[in-house]
């Protein structure tokens, strides 16, 4: 495959495809689980600072990566429908599959990153808002709890507490219910459908 020297930086001292071409050849070659973790990966580098999701700077990014969407490619139907699909506001490749897992079932995008201010003005964001449930969303991978680099807290006991606490602040600032899911659940749309129904989420009838 030839690559055009436009699509050629220089990261870290290694030669390698820029950030538009690499997202573009994933789109184009890999899985849609696999395509949409690292374009919502690259929104989120470009787009994000801190909580704040800047969508100017995400539209931009995607209308220049629509724009290298050559008719002739191949595999360059998926690569438009994840163009448009991919979110900054997705922080772990466990969002991004249930996005994809959400569409599957024939949930509307839900709102990311939902911003929720607590009894004593503490400062939570949420991964996901069904607002026609009145329920927050949340993926919780294994390493959040059981990784010491990830963990936000001594141990895992550490984290549940913590985790306990502040989904009790939202709860009672909020009145909305939580439902958790993990890995196992995004396995396939049916495995998280069956999740969320359990917390009272359905898709649109």
């Amino acid at each position: 495959m030839v690559v055009d020297d436009d699509d050629v930086t220089v990261r870290h001292g290694i030669l390698c495809t820029t950030l538009h071409r690499t997202v573009l050849d994933l789109a184009r070659t890999t899985r849609l689980e696999t395509a949409v973790s690292a374009g919502d990966a690259a929104l989120r580098l470009v787009a994000v600072d801190g909580q704040l999701y800047d969508t100017n700077i995400a539209d931009e990014w995607r209308t220049d990566l629509e724009r290298m969407c050559d008719p002739g490619l191949r595999g360059i139907r998926q690569a438009r429908w994840v163009t448009d699909f991919i979110d900054g506001r997705a922080q772990l490749p466990g969002e991004s599959v249930s996005r994809i897992q959400l569409h599957r079932l024939g949930f509307a995008p839900p709102p990311l990153q939902v911003r929720v201010v607590g009894a004593a003005d503490d400062e939570y964001f949420l991964d996901f808002g069904f607002t026609r449930s009145r329920v927050f969303g949340e993926f919780d991978g294994d390493g959040k709890y059981l990784e010491p680099d990830l963990r936000r807290a001594e141990t895992p006991a550490d984290v549940v507490l913590a985790e306990k606490r502040r989904e009790d602040d939202i709860r009672g600032v909020t009145g909305w219910g939580f439902a958790r899911w993990g890995n196992e659940d995004i396995r396939t749309p049916e495995n998280l459908g069956r999740r969320l129904a359990a917390f009272g989420v359905l898709p649109p009838g």
